[in-house]
């Protein structure tokens, strides 16, 4: 469940722009259980940005090379999994997802505290009236 909270760019945001909002993280949950680095890449902008702990990669080709070969060493045979929590709009253009989930081994069905993380994605649409990430990062769930 998406908890949207009320901000004053969102009497300017239609149901169809917080739907394609929140169908983000579904979309690279699904690029990912295919392995597939370029649908996984092609979520982001052109210029987006993707940090997780001790990686950064700033546009989609270097996305996509970093899960290229992820999925071919450290993530093979994985699946990521993610819930929501909130969901932001800062202005009708521009929005905030925040979620809860982590990377499942594999055979797993639920995810270790050890992979748990929460994630915050920026979303920006763009000229074509569509929406992606312009930036992706996440954290530990739990502190060490």
């Amino acid at each position: 469940m998406i908890v949207e909270s009320p901000a004053p760019a969102d009497a300017a945001v239609s149901e169809a722009d917080k739907e394609a909002v929140a169908a983000l993280p579904g979309r690279i949950v699904a690029a990912w259980a295919a392995h597939d680095a370029t649908a996984f890449a092609q979520v982001f902008t052109q210029e987006g940005t993707m940090v997780l702990p001790g990686v950064y990669r700033d546009g989609r080709e270097q996305i996509e090379a970093f899960m290229t070969a992820a999925f071919q060493g450290p993530y093979k045979g994985t699946r990521v999994v993610g819930t929501p929590l909130t969901l932001k709009f800062f202005r009708p253009d521009a929005a905030i997802v925040v979620t809860q989930g982590g990377i499942l081994g594999p055979g797993e069905t639920t995810v270790s505290d050890v992979r748990a993380v929460r994630a915050t994605w920026v979303a920006a649409k763009q000229e074509d009236g569509r929406w992606y990430l312009a930036a992706y990062q996440n954290s530990p769930r739990d502190s060490a």
